[in-house]
């Protein structure tokens, strides 16, 4: 009788801090360099205490992650409390949203990454230059991501630790040269424009949602994503906060710059300082980019895993023991975009996206509470404390992602919802046919 073959899994190999390098690498992209600057033009000195505000809303909406996070521990992210908790096809809309956005911030991040690079070398802006760059960079992630998900991790690790150290420096060094009179006059706000800084850092905080997607490769999930999702806020807020404290105290008008962290750091560390947020600011969108890849793929091999989608997508490889079709099919997709430019028009799905994936987890929260643990969802090993009162927060701030939505981004993203809702019908009609 021949020997049974063993069907490859995923390889459980990440810890709390490699999930929680994860999550700081994802919100910490390219918009900590240029934010300080958008959000001033708002709120004036008071930007410093948006940032540390908006940080702790943020948490709030982490903090139902983590509650909902503690109860699985397979690859899916906010696609499994949503499909334990609202049925089948709600969890695939929040899945697809989910690989939807990331797949088109790949794209983007890309091309941002190309123009930085284009700044030292014109020849990269455009042509066959740009585009061998682009085909260049994402074959180098795609490999890395199929080759194992501990390489992923450590490449993620290095280049978290990459960007975060011209940041620490920049605060480090600063604080000494902030001049306290930036901050004697706090000007008046109107509601509009805090509402208006309140958007623009919500989603400048987001992107923590990941850490959770990960769970089927953590080596003790349940326990080490919330304490990963409550990590990387606590760090994204404490730096982006200080960040944003030193740029407005050192800068005569931080309003009036359009690259706030290179320019300060140019008056009390020279053209040194301002190369050091430059190059800061390229290894911030690299590792951004690998953890896109990272995280994209999985989430469509969750929905694979659990039969929304076709099981090619769920394929895992034999010897890397990661999801490779699922790789390699968003990096085709991201790749595509980038080359085409499409990925600008697509842009827009981002904030319904995010409404959709922060509603369903945070509302998610309550009603698994009230669920009898299954096979498939456990105990919460961690409850939000204050009962009801931290996801009903968490639920007005995602709903206000809505409020500050843009026609294009209503359109843009109930489109996408709508595209969603097609393949789902046609994955369960193809799944009807087979049984």
């Amino acid at each position: 009788m021949p020997p049974v073959r063993e069907v490859a899994t995923l390889k459980r190999a990440l810890g709390r801090w490699d999930l929680t390098a994860i999550g700081v690498n994802q919100v910490i992209g390219s918009a900590i360099f240029l934010l300080p600057s958008d959000v001033a033009r708002q709120v004036g000195a008071w930007g410093p205490l948006a940032f540390m505000a908006v940080g702790l809303l943020s948490l709030s909406i982490a903090l139902c992650f983590a509650e909902v996070g503690s109860r699985f521990d397979r690859t899916g992210g906010p696609y499994l409390p949503a499909r334990t908790a609202f049925g089948r096809f709600v969890g695939f809309e929040v899945g697809w949203m989910m690989w939807f956005a990331r797949v088109t911030s790949q794209a983007s991040v890309a091309n941002g990454l190309v123009l930085a690079l284009a700044f030292y070398w014109p020849t990269l802006a455009g042509g066959a230059s740009r585009a061998a760059v682009l085909v260049v960079l994402t074959l180098a992630i795609t490999w890395i991501n199929v080759v194992g998900v501990k390489q992923s991790s450590w490449v993620v690790n290095a280049l978290t630790i990459g960007k975060l150290a011209p940041l620490l420096v920049f605060i480090a060094v600063g604080i000494w040269y902030i001049e306290p009179a930036h901050f004697a006059v706090m000007p008046p706000v109107t509601r509009e424009q805090g509402a208006a800084a309140a958007i623009l850092l919500i989603f400048a905080f987001g992107g923590y949602e990941v850490t959770g997607v990960l769970a089927g490769e953590a080596a003790n999930p349940r326990r080490d994503v919330p304490f990963a999702f409550v990590a990387t806020l606590i760090i994204v807020s404490v730096v982006m906060s200080l960040a944003s404290v030193v740029a407005t105290g050192v800068l005569p008008d931080v309003a009036a710059t359009r690259t706030p962290l290179a320019d300060g750091a140019a008056i009390f560390l020279g053209a040194a300082g301002a190369l050091m947020i430059s190059v800061g600011s390229v290894v911030s969108m690299t590792g951004n980019n690998m953890g896109q890849i990272l995280n994209g793929s999985r989430t469509i091999f969750a929905l694979a895993e659990n039969g929304d989608l076709p099981r090619w997508f769920a394929r895992v490889h034999p010897t890397f023991q990661t999801p490779s079709n699922a790789v390699l099919f968003t990096a085709a997709v991201a790749i595509t975009l980038a080359l085409t430019g499409s990925f600008v028009a697509l842009a827009a799905v981002s904030a319904i996206a995010r409404l959709v994936m922060y509603l369903a987890v945070c509302v998610s929260t309550l009603v698994l509470r009230r669920r009898t643990p299954t096979d498939e969802m456990s105990a919460a090993q961690f409850t939000v404390p204050l009962g009801p009162v931290v996801p009903v927060i968490a639920s007005v701030v995602s709903l206000g992602i809505l409020a500050g939505a843009s026609t294009q981004q209503l359109v843009a993203g109930s489109a996408a919802l709508a595209a969603g809702a097609v393949l789902y019908l046609i994955a369960t009609r193809l799944e009807g046919l087979k049984a």
